[in-house]
This record gives structure tokens, C-alpha cells and sequence, in this order.
């Protein structure tokens, strides 16, 4: 396995590698892109035929794209699949023909008020095809007959997703979920995938984990209702979630709550970012957005939110070719891959302990343990009272609001010394 490091550099060359590649709900874009990823960590690949049901839903016939182009009235190609893959309308269906430009507009999709970006613009579940111009450029076009040519493929195939299961000493799980679906969107699309990636090898260096972790990229919607199709049995194991989305851009981080809003994840969530002084928000939940929608409807209203940074759809640039690869900071990269593995370690070290000496304080002096100035004093004595089997390290942190690094490193000293027990 390749090793992608932890610096925001790394990441950000890894987006660099999958940026160019076209992937859509389905297709060998996604295929190439989950291949590329399991060289860095151990994906186990799952194929699901066009055709199958799940729940209400119906995996998808298979896309895939040869070329496309327009061709002005004097041959000059004006459009090229080949030059931006944003170019395409998603799932586009075949086309070879010729149009005046009044009846080729109805086709053509652009951003008056972003001249020089081009749209992201899909049509996954109605047949029907597109192109995504600059408006710059659309403004220039003569009138006269346009030659379309669009060379896909809507046939038979499979649905394609990758997943990574890390096992713990316990069953319950950490889910962690990126989309894989979106061509050319550095920030909306690819910088959850690669932390995420990061985050799996962080991870798999842990020797004896406390609990399980399960990484999943699917393409958006259908693929979190497909793997929920295929895994309604064991669901119940997941403790925490998050999705991960748009967390390489330069603005302040946001967290959006499950459905839920007390969930264990909401509360580990916004203590890190809270003792992480950095630029945040917090939202509640709404069925509208990324794959939360999907794990928190009713059925499941499992403990999933979401963190990024600049809310989808808050920033000019999301589905738009200006989601690109100077958009995406690697000192952002970094920053988030440092506050979700703060927001792991939370998960993985919140433990449940027992005090050993629970009448009267003990001596912390002998112990070596008292410290003269005062520091990390209040840390050790909420430890000792509320390490009763019922306050678990977290309960602990939120309590005597103190950060859970305090606490967490207050409760190996107890441990150390016999003071405290953990329980089983």
C-alpha cells in the first residue's frame, strides 16, 4: 500500500491524480477512481447490477462516455468532452445530429452571472442530453447549424462502490461516508475522499483498537440507499457517522447535526470544534443535502451528520468548473484532517472508569500526582468524581467543561497509579 501522508500537499496531489478522471453515479470513471484509492488503502469493491431494487429505488442502467462535441456552422469543435469533463451533461444520452442554434440552446446550460465557469449539470434518472458551456463563450456563437455529437453508452452494467472495514475489540462502528460521484469538482467530491483516505490509514496504524471502523465511497444518493439495501441487518452497529464533504476550502467549519441533534457524534462533534478555537458553525438537521439524508430517514435515523467547511451550495464556485484545483487549499486539507482525527480519538478513547477509592479524595501527593501551581489538578479530581460506572470520559469532559485531551490523559495517570479501574 502506498502511503499518503498527513500533510495537506500530500492530499492535495492525490486530488491533483483523481480530478481529471469522469465519474458519475456509475461507470468505469468510478471504477478508476476506487482503483486508484485502493492503493492506498485495502477497498473491497462491490459490483451491484443495473436492475436491482432497492427499497424504492432501482440501480441504474451503466453510463459511460466515448466523446462528445459541438461543431460550429464552419466545423470548428466549440465544445469538447475532451477538454473539461464538465462539458457533459451527466448521463447524457446518445446523440448524433444537426441543429440550428435557436433549437441546440434548449440543450445547452451556462452561468450568465459566471461568464467564464462552466455549470455541473445532470440528468440521472430522465432520458435526455446536454452540454455545459462558459457564458463568455456561448455569447460569441453565430447563428446557423451546429453538428452535436455525443458517443455514450446506457446499457446494462453494475453500480460500483468501495468500502473499508477496520475491525475493533468492540462491534460498534464509526461510519464514514464520501460521495463518488462528482467529475471535476476538487472541493465538492474529492477532498472528502482523499481526508477520508487519510483518515483510514491514520486509523490503521492504531494497534488494538476500541472500536470498529467502516469507510464507504458511493456514489451520491443511490449508492448510500444501495449499500443500505445490502447492509439493513448490521446497521445497527453504527454508534457514530459522518459524512465528509467540502473540507478543502478556505472557510470556517460547519457541522450538521443528525437527524437526531443529541447524538453521541453531535456532542463529540461540537466539543472538538468548540476547544479547537478555530472558525465554526453548527446547523440541525435537514432532509436535504449529501448521504445523511439517506441514514437518517426514518427507517434507519442513524447517527450521521456531516462536516465540511463552507456549506454546499453557500459558495459561488460549488458545481461549477471554479471547484478546481486552486479552490482546494492544502493548509485547509491539513486542518481538517486534524479536526476529524481529534473527533476519532474522542470516539476511540471514550472510555467508562471506575473509582477504586471513591470515599473521600485520595492522597494525590504521595502519588505524585498533586501539582503545586494548580495545573491539571481540576482534570484528576472531576476523573475521581465522576468515575462512578455511569460518566464515561466524554460526560466527564462536557461536565467539567474541560477539553477530552484533559481528561482523557488525567484518567491514564489515575489508571497508572491504581486509582482508577476501567470498566468491562
Amino acid at each position: 500500500m502506498r502511503e499518503l501522508g498527513a500533510s495537506g500537499e500530500s492530499l492535495h496531489e492525490l486530488i491533483r491524480i483523481l480530478y481529471p478522471i469522469n465519474r458519475s453515479i456509475t461507470g468505469n470513471g468510478v471504477r478508476e477512481t476506487l482503483s486508484i484509492l485502493g492503493s492506498y488503502v485495502p477497498l473491497e469493491i462491490h459490483e451491484v447490477p443495473s436492475g436491482t431494487q432497492v427499497f424504492d429505488w432501482t440501480v441504474p442502467l451503466e453510463w459511460n462516455v466515448h466523446e462528445a462535441w459541438i461543431e460550429d456552422p464552419s466545423g470548428k469543435r466549440v465544445v469538447d468532452f475532451a477538454n473539461h469533463n464538465l462539458h457533459l451533461v451527466s448521463y447524457s444520452v446518445p446523440v448524433r445530429t444537426k441543429l440550428p442554434l435557436s433549437e441546440l440552446r434548449r440543450h445547452l446550460h451556462s452561468i450568465p452571472t459566471r461568464p467564464d465557469a462552466i455549470p455541473n449539470r445532470t440528468s440521472y434518472y430522465k432520458e435526455d442530453w446536454g452540454f455545459c458551456v462558459k457564458d463568455r463563450d456561448l455569447r460569441e456563437w453565430l447563428d446557423g447549424e451546429y453538428s452535436v455529437c455525443i458517443d455514450t453508452t446506457l446499457e446494462a452494467g453494475s453500480l460500483t462502490y468501495g468500502e473499508l472495514f477496520l475491525p475493533g475489540k468492540k462491534s460498534d462502528e464509526a461510519l464514514i461516508s464520501s460521495h463518488i460521484c462528482h467529475p471535476a469538482l476538487a472541493n465538492d467530491n474529492l477532498s472528502g475522499i482523499v481526508v477520508a483516505v487519510a483518515l483510514a490509514q491514520w486509523l490503521a496504524r492504531i494497534p488494538d483498537r476500541n472500536l470498529s471502523y467502516r469507510f464507504l465511497f458511493a456514489p451520491g444518493t443511490i449508492g448510500a440507499i444501495t449499500w443500505l439495501a445490502r447492509n439493513e441487518a448490521h446497521v445497527k452497529n453504527i454508534l457514530h457517522g459522518m459524512v465528509l464533504s467540502g473540507v478543502g476550502d478556505a472557510g470556517g467549519f460547519t457541522y450538521k447535526k443528525s437527524r437526531r441533534g443529541n447524538a453521541g457524534v453531535d456532542r463529540i462533534v461540537q466539543h472538538v470544534l468548540k476547544n479547537s478555537s478555530t472558525n465554526h458553525s453548527v446547523v440541525d438537521y435537514s432532509p436535504y443535502g449529501y448521504d445523511e439524508r439517506q441514514f437518517c430517514s426514518p427507517g434507519f435515523n442513524l447517527p450521521v451528520g456531516v462536516f465540511s467547511r463552507t456549506p454546499f451550495g453557500t459558495y459561488p464556485e460549488y458545481h461549477t468548473s471554479d471547484d478546481n484545483l486552486e479552490f482546494v487549499k492544502p493548509g485547509s486539507l491539513t486542518e481538517s484532517a486534524g479536526i476529524l482525527q481529534e473527533i476519532l480519538f474522542v470516539m476511540e478513547n471514550d472510555h467508562t472508569f471506575l473509582n477504586l477509592n471513591p470515599k473521600c479524595e485520595p492522597q494525590l501527593g504521595r502519588r505524585g500526582l498533586y501539582d503545586q501551581r494548580g495545573a491539571g489538578i481540576m482534570p484528576m479530581l472531576w476523573c475521581l468524581n465522576l468515575s462512578d460506572g455511569e460518566h464515561s470520559l466524554f460526560d466527564i469532559a462536557e461536565k467539567a467543561k474541560l477539553s477530552f485531551r484533559s481528561i482523557e490523559t488525567a484518567s491514564r495517570l489515575l489508571h497508572a497509579k491504581g486509582l482508577l479501574s476501567k470498566k468491562q
